[in-house]
């Protein structure tokens, strides 16, 4: 019998890879918890992490946090990652909303949004992860070069995220509307989670972009 939903988030607390509660971190994430100064990369909304966790096996030098508030679904992630004796990567336990609490200024180099709900509603818009609320709570811990990388299979919150950054003042490097389609050459975007699997089993368009702050 698989574990129950409430006993993954009860081993959440024992899990030495995963930040929960009220902690005093912000600014201190390479002393902290990494032991080194190499880049911090974010995964926001990660789910079960699968894209952290392949990242932080990809790339021993970067160091990951995924971040997600659904407990069970970090709990899956932060195993993946201890079971694979990964060193490079912890998981934090909170609202995307509440970023600015846990990191300072200039402290990540680049985040990642993979398939983020597209909270198609107008009035959800301020709930979308690229509206213009989180892009400018973005640029408050992303270092002036960093990055934002976002995956989706929603064509509306594609077309959204284009016209919101531009408008917000960011710079799109690099956008394509079907990597699958038309193959591009940067296999780190070919990481496939969970959901990415049954979207294309759906026969759904895997949209990606990449964009800086200006």
């Amino acid at each position: 019998m698989g574990r129950t939903k409430s006993s993954k988030i009860a081993e959440l607390a024992s899990l030495v890879n995963v930040i929960q509660g009220e902690y005093d971190i912000k600014g201190r994430w390479s002393e902290m918890h990494f032991g080194n100064a190499n880049p911090i990369v974010a995964e926001l909304g990660c789910g079960r992490g699968d894209y952290t966790v392949e990242l932080a096996k990809r790339f021993p030098a970067i160091n990951f946090i995924g971040i997600d508030l659904k407990g069970a679904r970090l709990w899956r992630g932060a195993k993946n990652a201890l079971a694979s004796n990964l060193i490079n990567v912890v998981f934090l336990r909170t609202a995307i909303r509440k970023l600015e609490e846990y990191f300072a200024a200039d402290e990540i180099s680049e985040i990642w949004l993979t398939f983020p709900d597209p909270y198609p509603k107008r009035r959800h818009e301020s709930l979308r992860l690229t509206s213009p609320r989180f892009l400018n709570l973005y640029r408050k811990i992303l270092k002036p070069d960093g990055a934002i990388h976002l995956k989706t299979d929603d064509p509306d919150l594609f077309d959204y995220t284009i016209k919101a950054v531009k408008a917000d003042g960011w710079r799109i490097r690099e956008a394509f509307d079907d990597i699958y389609g038309k193959p591009v050459n940067n296999e780190i975007i070919y990481i496939q989670t969970k959901y990415e699997k049954q979207h294309l089993a759906d026969g759904k368009k895997i949209r990606y972009m990449k964009f800086i702050p200006q």
